[in-house]
């Protein structure tokens, strides 16, 4: 196989004071530096590399799946909100209502003696030392007309 002739590089005849034995053809293939400055060039420990690597890939996957780990925490944690909105609404709906609710406005949802919740505008601290019901949870009706719980006494 004939090889080809680098154009850019002077003839070898032409470099005088250079022992031609000491010429590389192709100096870019070489596994060391071949002209002063040059980067030095170390051989590689395969088993290090793929060790390195294997560390990084473990360290990131790790990572990512404690991202996900925490959206999924994050969704459970709406979808209680969520279920939470739906029953606290479901019981003020069936509640005794002497008014007639606004949307953005805060009640107060309470139980009476027989196990019968009850919907107020009134709070607890308005009824004085003698509450005559048990106070469940302080609500906000939202637009789409479920029911934001803002504090509540007892888990729903």
């Amino acid at each position: 196989m004939a090889k080809k002739e680098d154009k850019t590089a002077p003839p070898r005849e032409s470099l005088i004071n250079i022992d031609p034995e000491k010429i590389a053809e192709n100096p870019g293939l070489l596994p060391y530096a071949h002209e002063r400055g040059g980067a030095t060039i170390k051989p590689v420990d395969a088993g290090k590399m793929k060790g390195l690597a294997m560390s990084s890939m473990y360290e990131q996957t790790d990572m990512q799946l404690d991202q996900i780990k925490a959206q999924i925490e994050l969704l459970a944690r709406q979808a209680n909100e969520i279920q939470n909105r739906m029953t606290i609404s479901e019981r003020i709906y069936e509640a005794e209502m002497g008014i007639d609710p606004i949307i953005g406005r805060t009640y107060y949802l309470y139980r009476n003696k027989k196990g019968k919740h009850l919907l107020s505008m009134v709070s607890p601290a308005e009824w004085g030392p003698r509450i005559p019901y048990e106070y469940i949870a302080t609500v906000k009706l939202l637009g789409d007309h479920t029911w934001d719980i803002l504090e509540r006494r007892e888990e729903i």
